[in-house]
């Protein structure tokens, strides 16, 4: 049985003792992680299942890869807590050095944090600093974090709305453009309007809108942003938290249209499995910041902490390694393939994605949530999504076999079957 009986009984202790508005318990949902590996997982009782998720995108070099499990011990065993802005370390250092290294364009000034909600409200404090000018411009379904500071810019509005007295309405909300069902003319011209309107300090874009539900913009649509920044002043800001690191067939998937944005925000896969985040930008954007005179205007305890920055090291010489962007590309075509030939079934309205970050689109949010649930007794892990939760979201770990893929989506087009009869 899934869930099976340790997984029911740390359900109903974790019900004693976590806020209730965090995890989703219920009889047949979720399964407790033990352990993992590569792309597999194996819960408390011992069933094992293939994860389509990579944990939110964090495990694109593999769950558990060795190497950053090595260099995770050999720091702890030399340091595990610096002194974020009093006292740095080395190996924070060699991150910073090796993020400018591989970010693109003049990209090569960064603020290390833990979670892609501070990588945002940094972004934006750098905006407003940069151009004085409050207002940003965001994307209805957009997640970029819950904290205050980015659900400002969170475009999905179940988030918003419990909040919005403690949210300031600095933000112009525009659609995101489907590539697939809007001109590359007509999205560029809702974005020249919102920022002729509104005067705005920055855009805050995903170039793939990931929690949304995987929505893909038009060709162009990237470099007519930057083209509308430039013009009037604005900071593009780019949200790759989920796509950056290979996931979409390049490093960060702003480099397919050979754009620089001027705030790149990462986060997810680049701990490798340890809570790291960033935000890199250009030196023009970043020297608004004024030079610390011992007294950091924004900083936090365990900034730069040195276990997560080598981890970070380890896990990019693994994305490195297995060419994270080439595998993407790899993956696409089976993932495009296999997950097209699923429009057949009765349910699955859209299909769409790029790389190795895809959502099949279903008639409703009951479904999803029927094929995210017996997923688990097909031996699969897939994560709900979209606005309003009509979405399956599948991106595995770029380390995935092409075989173990294929029974993988075996597994789920027959979990997507089974919710027909039901």
């Amino acid at each position: 049985m899934i869930p099976g009986p340790r997984s029911r009984a740390l359900g109903a202790e974790l019900a004693r003792y976590e806020a209730p508005g965090v995890t989703y318990l219920a009889e047949d949902y979720p399964v407790f992680w033990a352990r993992a590996s590569g792309a597999r997982v194996e819960d408390v009782d011992g069933n094992v299942y293939v994860d389509l998720t990579s944990a939110f995108g964090v495990a694109a070099s593999g769950h558990t890869n060795p190497r950053v499990v090595d260099a995770v011990a050999t720091q702890a065993r030399a340091l595990l807590h610096g002194m974020g802005d009093v006292h740095p370390t080395e190996v924070r250092t060699r991150l910073l050095a090796r993020l400018a290294a591989l970010a693109p364009g003049d990209l090569s000034m960064t603020y290390l944090a833990t979670s892609g909600a501070e990588a945002v409200e940094f972004a934006l404090k750098t905006a407003l600093l940069a151009t004085g000018k409050p207002h940003a411009v965001a994307y209805r379904g957009a997640y970029h974090g819950l904290s205050l500071g980015a659900l400002d810019v969170a475009g999905i509005e179940k988030f918003r709305a419990p909040f919005a007295p403690l949210v300031r309405e600095r933000t112009t909300f525009l659609p995101y453009p489907d590539g697939r069902r809007v001109a590359l003319d007509d999205a560029v011209r809702v974005a020249r309007d919102a920022l002729d309107r509104d005067d705005a300090g920055a855009i805050i874009v995903e170039p793939v809108q990931g929690r949304g539900g995987v929505i893909v913009p038009p060709d162009g649509y990237l470099r007519a942003l930057r083209t509308l920044c430039d013009e009037r002043g604005a900071l593009l800001v780019l949200d790759e938290i989920y796509t950056g690191f290979g996931r979409t067939g390049t490093m960060f998937a702003c480099e397919r249209e050979g754009v620089v944005p001027d705030l790149l925000c990462l986060g997810k896969a680049l701990g490798g499995g340890v809570p790291l985040s960033a935000t890199i930008g250009t030196p023009r954007a970043m020297r608004a910041w004024p030079r610390s005179t011992g007294e950091a205007l924004h900083t936090s305890t365990f900034l730069g902490n040195p276990l997560a920055c080598a981890a970070a090291l380890a896990n990019l010489d693994e994305l490195e390694r297995i060419g994270a962007p080439a595998r993407a590309r790899a993956l696409d075509a089976v993932l495009a393939q296999r997950l097209d030939a699923m429009r057949a079934h009765r349910g699955v309205v859209d299909v769409r994605g790029r790389g190795a970050l895809w959502a099949l689109e279903l008639d409703g949010a009951a479904r999803a949530n029927r094929v995210v649930v017996r997923g688990l007794a097909n031996g699969i892990i897939v994560l709900q999504s979209g606005p309003d939760g009509t979405s399956v979201t599948i991106a595995p770990p770029l380390v995935i076999e092409v075989d173990e893929l294929h029974r993988a989506l075996d597994a789920l087009e027959r979990t997507i079957a089974e919710t027909e009869e039901s």
